[in-house]
């Protein structure tokens, strides 16, 4: 059995809030620069020279492959959003943070669907056109994790949500015309010596979505003169949160891991200077895409850091520490004597580029597999997702997994029958460790992933209420492994060998 540690207290509005439940091409080019001192945030590695892009789908030639594989690696700190803002427990960010995952589940059916009527259409521009819609795929919420990113000349500092579903990313941008309630500036274009617009006969523009027309204009975007003429964009999210405004391109400032005190400049980075943005994203300047797309930071830094492998570890929700997002080879993880991989999964043919999938074949539950009705786990494919905050499986799966879990749990923790939402949920008041079977995940090529209990339980006080942090997705079909499932997990996205990694650490040391 697995012992659920108890979790700090925090007060709730439970019913209310679970109730509301219902209802690119081209690698940029790089500049070394110093500095007086370093900026928190964003950390490079000393620029190797031999590191260069070969072409516009961001790839090394092949014989700097070796020399950019071995380079240093590069890091970003990382904050879990609820600390950032003040959060006091684990219960508040997660209920808070399940409407969004329903929305975000909700989008990607609507997108798969729309997908599969557009087959005709070549599946590279379709795809990316929906990695604009989809990617990002949700309005995120208070479970997400914030990254500092230095953007414009002179750099200035901004707090980025980071979402491995989402290829764009952008900034709430001056003139903010209709915006939500951002901490600090946002970002103003008039102020950088180095932002220009991509215009709208620049191949980048058609990865990106054009804004809606209205019933009396032509379909598609508008582009006069292609030259000179900025390229919109339009992201929308499965709660009508959105955002709206001009692809552009910016210098990102980062720091040099080798090089005390040295930053660099990284120009030509593609983002969305958002003029509209309306949504769950509160707190926040924009979102740091890190999808597979080319229009993501991670694609379009390849050439810097050699674009084989990333990796984050995410400290556990509700902490004031923060983590490092690795850009590059770390070797600590690499040494790490628990370190496991599985292959990545292709995608189908109706599934968009961005999402990374696994093939998972089995969960279980108590040391045994849970039967769930054969086919049920592929149909719809498992993704493994930042931006999502609990873990979801098709509804047949979850009814499969709910029982599993009722069926092997002590007597001694009463079950809370009628509980909105979550389920099932206990009684566990008064109880400082509480005992639960252990839950783990096992893939197509027989790796594992065994979870410790407040990975999948969350205790909410001071009710004393315990609920399991699964939820179905009655319509997409699809499984999505969560970040509450990936607490204190160094998880490893390797390219170079298309497989995902993960290994227990404690995120806050890394």
């Amino acid at each position: 059995m697995a012992k659920l540690k108890h979790l700090p207290v925090c007060s709730l509005l439970l019913a209310v809030l679970l109730l509301a439940l219902s209802s690119f091409s081209c690698s940029a080019g790089t500049n070394s620069t110093a500095s007086a001192g370093p900026l928190y945030g964003i950390e490079f590695p000393p620029y190797n020279t031999a590191v260069a892009d070969a072409g516009c789908d961001g790839r090394l030639v092949a014989e700097e492959e070796e020399l950019a594989r071995r380079a240093p690696s590069l890091k970003l700190h990382m904050t879990h959003r609820s600390a950032a803002e003040g959060a006091t427990g684990k219960g508040s960010f997660v209920l808070d943070s399940a409407k969004k995952d329903a929305a975000r589940i909700g989008t990607m059916h609507g997108r798969r669907a729309a997908l599969s009527r557009k087959g005709s259409r070549p599946r590279r521009a379709l795809s990316e056109r929906v990695v604009a819609t989809v990617g990002s795929g949700v309005a995120v919420g208070s479970g997400e994790y914030l990254v500092d990113v230095y953007v414009g000349t002179p750099p200035r500092r901004f707090r980025m949500i980071m979402d491995t579903g989402s290829d764009l990313n952008w900034l709430q941008c001056a003139p903010c015309l209709d915006c939500f309630h951002q901490t600090g500036p946002v970002f103003d274009p008039a102020a950088s010596a180095s932002y220009r617009n991509v215009t709208c006969g620049d191949a980048r523009c058609g990865l990106v979505s054009p804004p809606p027309e209205s019933p009396a204009a032509p379909p598609g975007r508008t582009c006069r003169r292609p030259r000179s003429d900025p390229c919109p964009y339009y992201y929308w999210y499965g709660d009508q949160s959105n955002t709206t405004g001009d692809l552009a391109l910016e210098a990102f400032t980062v720091n040099l891991t080798g090089a005390a005190g040295s930053t660099r400049r990284v120009d030509g980075v593609a983002f969305g200077c958002g003029h509209r943005n309306r949504g769950l994203f509160h707190g926040a300047a924009g979102l740091l895409g890190l999808g597979r797309g080319p229009l993501s930071f991670a694609s379009q830094l390849r050439g810097v850091y050699g674009g084989h492998a990333f990796s984050y570890c995410l400290v556990e929700h509700g902490s004031a520490a923060g983590s490092k997002i690795v850009f590059g080879h770390d070797d600590a993880l690499l040494a790490h004597p628990r370190l496991n991989y599985t292959a990545f999964a292709p995608a189908a043919a109706d599934a968009a580029d961005t999402f990374y999938y696994v093939q998972l074949r089995s969960v279980l539950v108590g040391g045994e597999a849970v039967d769930i009705p054969s086919g049920t786990l592929a149909a719809g494919g498992t993704i493994i997702d930042s931006g999502t905050t609990l873990s979801y499986f098709p509804e047949p799966a979850y009814r499969a997994i709910r029982q599993a879990f009722i069926d092997r749990m002590s007597p001694s923790y009463p079950l809370i029958a009628g509980f909105p939402v979550l389920s099932p949920c206990y009684n566990v008041s008064g109880a400082e460790r509480v005992e639960v079977p252990e839950l783990s995940l096992v893939f197509a090529d027989g790796a594992a992933w065994e979870f410790p209990a407040e990975n999948y339980f969350i205790r909410l006080e001071p009710e004393g209420v315990m609920c399991l942090a699964v939820l179905g997705t009655p319509r997409s079909g699809m499984s999505i492994i969560g970040n509450y499932q990936q607490q204190n997990f160094h998880v490893l996205y390797d390219l170079e060998h298309n497989r995902l990694g993960f290994a227990p650490r404690r995120c806050a040391d890394v």
